[in-house]
């Protein structure tokens, strides 16, 4: 049997009406595919990398640690995205997830009606009990982020005590245990410190039962030119690391994305408007809508607030929203969604008059 891939930068593709109504031009708003919630920005870790938490970046500039959204409101948002056909919801961060205190009932909220999958990118760390029984039935993936390879270096990395070491790796266990309903993946962001074992690191969560590995780079500075000089010096030691992983380990059950790479082209953006802020926005844990994670809790990156407002009627009203951010002027920093841009406008752009010849 062919191999199906988890990670694709093709997955939008999949929803053709919602990428042929994206342009300016076009008078029908759709709803996002993909919303992201920042429920918290609370965190039970103290990750050094931290980009929400790093001054030095913009991202996470205007974020108040204290803010998370009511239990009133996310019952609300939810009960919006189920009616406007939104089709699947990732809780993340901003904080972490798992400790927001409306947790469980936001995903027992989800779960009665059954109309929007949901998925969370979690250090793990809470992932137990009632939680982990109902995102291990009913989510659709959970990826942990888990940057060590042993109780030491975790401590060292996030700040916490070394038992939290085992028991994340418990959970994780635990979790792959339950039922391949949801599939269980694990995040490696590398730095010059992880770097030497990474191969390790893949053949423990294999080892554990984990369904995917993704590994990216740390990002230290909004620079692209900083950030590459960074990681010149151990980048060739990673891909080496990363493609044994990838012959050693991977396999039908056991699947490694590797999008580490140097991120000069990740950072200059060459068009003027961004499709991918109508496809997965942010909504903050401050009640804001965020073009994306990559400008979640900077005013460069705020399309509106829902304080006041129901999420439907401010997606639905006013579409020169969606394109009042300029990524070739506004987005000169780390962006996930850039080669996914690059690919749907050069979809958008073909000259029709010759699209039969293909």
């Amino acid at each position: 049997m062919k191999k199906k891939y988890v990670y694709s930068k093709f997955k939008i593709f999949h929803f053709p009406e919602k990428i042929f109504s994206l342009p300016k031009e076009k008078s029908t708003i759709l709803p996002p595919v993909h919303i992201r919630i920042k429920p918290t920005n609370a965190c039970n870790q103290h990750c050094y990398y931290c980009s929400y938490r790093a001054d030095n970046l913009q991202l996470g500039k205007d974020m108040n640690e204290r803010d998370k959204i009511p239990k009133e409101k996310m019952f609300e948002i939810i009960e919006d995205l189920e009616g406007m056909g939104v089709e699947a919801i990732t809780f993340s961060g901003g904080g972490e997830p798992l400790i927001y205190p409306y947790i469980l009932d936001t995903i027992k909220r989800i779960v009665k009606n059954r109309k929007l999958k949901f998925a969370f990118i979690t250090n793990g760390v809470a992932l137990k009990e009632e939680i982990s029984e109902l995102i291990a039935e009913y989510g659709s993936w959970v990826r942990i982020s888990i940057d060590s390879w042993d109780s030491e270096s975790y401590s060292k990395h996030r700040k916490v005590p070394k038992e939290q070491w085992d028991q994340v790796i418990k959970n994780i266990e635990t979790f792959s245990g339950k039922t391949r309903k949801c599939s269980l993946g694990t995040y490696v962001i590398v730095d010059k410190n992880n770097v030497t074992h990474l191969f390790d690191m893949a053949k423990l969560f294999k080892e554990i039962g984990v369904h995917s590995l993704k590994i990216s780079g740390v990002v230290v500075s909004d620079n692209a030119e900083e950030n590459d000089r960074y990681h010149s010096g151990f980048f060739d030691k990673a891909k080496e690391e990363i493609l044994k992983a990838k012959r050693i380990l991977e396999n039908e059950n056991f699947e490694i994305s590797d999008t580490y790479h140097y991120e000069s082209g990740n950072f200059k953006k060459y068009y003027e408007w961004c499709p991918y802020l109508q496809i997965r926005p942010v909504i903050g844990a401050d009640l804001n809508v965020y073009s994306c994670q990559d400008k979640a809790y900077n005013q460069g990156g705020l399309l509106g607030s829902i304080k006041s407002t129901r999420f439907r009627d401010f997606w639905l009203n006013n579409k020169g929203k969606f394109f009042k951010i300029n990524p070739k002027v506004d987005c000169n920093h780390h962006c996930v969604a850039n080669s996914q841009n690059e690919i749907i406008l050069d979809f958008l752009n073909i000259y029709r008059d010759h699209l039969e010849f293909v």
